[in-house]
């Protein structure tokens, strides 16, 4: 039938095979997925749901294991609980949890606080080790700070804070930037393992081995990776690293963030947040500070049990499930999704962000709206990606945006769907007009 076709008529059947065949391939992968058993265990409706990089779904099981924290642990035990129930030694045997998804032994993670904070506490201890590496005189000539040019805004506002505490300053560079930016004066280099706002995933291995070379401590971000993709702490030898547990480890809005202090550098740990419950007696209630043994000094004060406790109940989704089988679905989908963005949207409406090398991809793909798009979708000065963002939402397709003109597309893989990624490359060809 094409051969008696020609012009438009002759290009939309082109369209409409190749968006059958984009729509049949979806099955077909969704079909050998090995990980499309563990869709059933979140709550999830008809939406389709690419906002995992900023929060997680729901695991289906927590609300339940919740309600008997609320009602038997907290109602009936109450203050018995803090040892019955195991609350005093939650965050590290959550912390446990967590380790082997970001490549860590047992021991070294502890759960509490929130990201910033923990930024903040590793941060100003890095400096300080490594201005005493010897145990003599502190090293005062090392006073610089580097910090990711493009990290999140909080990091960077926490480190000119911790800047200011240590009598160090801040040093921004682009992480491809930092080897060369290195030098002796180079106290810590705070870093994100993958871009929040395009997804590039940054080179952990080479960069922590290059600021560790020059003589200074390396701490890593691990927002947008921990769940996404092997994160290796142990093997490549970071030193300090902290994350959130809310994106990819599906913990709930709020929930408690984690430390990782590796395990030979816990004793030199010096955190500017000693509390009661980094003491190594908590309850002697002596004036003194004496800090606790191992990663249990990364800790300050009582612990957020609720949402410490449903963190832990939704890490249950990760038994028996492979980082590297997460990995391997997670470059499949973005493949998937820029392949059907390119077959469905009209060339020159997006142009995407995200490195199409799978070593600098992380597990979101950020595509910018063309300048061409102002005049349909700014409206009263709103951001350019907003606008399309919100009318995506309105037909089901969930991600967000950052402005003024990128649209974000996370793809957690223990949920998300290939039909959830061509279905939303086509919702987004439908709203830009095409």
């Amino acid at each position: 039938m094409s051969e008696l076709l020609s012009g438009p008529d002759a290009r939309s059947l082109s369209d409409l095979r190749g968006r059958t065949d984009l729509r049949g391939r979806a099955e077909a992968l969704d079909a050998a997925d090995p990980l499309a058993g563990k869709r059933k265990a979140f709550v999830l409706d008809d939406t389709v749901y690419l906002d995992g990089n900023s929060l997680g779904a729901l695991p289906a099981h927590v609300p339940a294991r919740v309600a008997d924290v609320i009602e038997r642990q907290w109602g009936e035990l109450r203050i018995r609980s803090w040892g019955e129930s195991g609350w005093w030694s939650a965050p590290e045997r959550i912390g446990d949890r967590v380790a082997p998804l970001v490549g860590a032994a047992p021991g070294q993670i502890v759960v509490g606080d929130s990201t910033s904070v923990n930024v903040f506490k590793a941060l100003v201890a890095a400096v300080r080790m490594v201005r005493d590496t010897d145990g003599g005189a502190p090293d005062e000539g090392r006073d610089e700070i580097l910090v990711d040019a493009t990290t999140f805004p909080t990091d960077g506002y926490i480190a000119r804070s911790a800047a200011r505490l240590t009598g160090c300053r801040v040093i921004p560079a682009a992480p491809a930037e930092v080897p060369a930016a290195l030098g002796p004066r180079t106290a810590a280099v705070l870093l994100n393992h993958a871009d929040y706002r395009t997804g590039r995933l940054h080179d952990l291995p080479g960069l922590t081995a290059a600021v560790h070379a020059a003589g200074a401590l390396a701490v890593w971000d691990l927002c947008h990776t921990a769940g996404a993709l092997p994160v290796g702490l142990d093997e490549h030898g970071v030193a300090l690293a902290v994350g959130c547990t809310y994106k990819y480890l599906n913990g709930g809005p709020g929930s408690p963030a984690y430390l990782y202090v590796r395990r030979d550098l816990q004793e030199r740990f010096d955190s500017p947040l000693p509390g009661w419950n980094s003491h190594a007696e908590p309850f002697g209630m002596r004036p003194g500070f004496e800090a606790a043994d191992g990663v249990t000094r990364g800790r300050v004060g009582t612990p957020d049990i609720l949402s410490m406790l449903a963190l832990e109940a939704a890490l249950d989704v990760w038994d028996g499930v492979s980082v590297d089988a997460v990995r391997a679905k997670s470059l499949a989908l973005t493949d998937f999704f820029l392949r059907c963005v390119d077959a469905y949207v009209p060339e020159g409406l997006v142009e995407s962000l995200t490195p199409e090398a799978h070593a600098e991809r992380g597990s979101q793909v950020a595509l910018r709206c063309s300048p061409e798009l102002s005049t349909s979708f700014e409206q009263g000065g709103a951001p350019i990606a907003g606008d399309v963002m919100k009318r995506l939402i309105e037909q089901g397709v969930v991600g967000d945006f950052r402005a003024p003109d990128v649209l974000r597309f996370g793809f957690t893989p223990l949920y998300v769907s290939f039909a959830d990624a061509e279905r939303a490359a086509r919702v987004l060809a439908r709203t830009l007009g095409a």
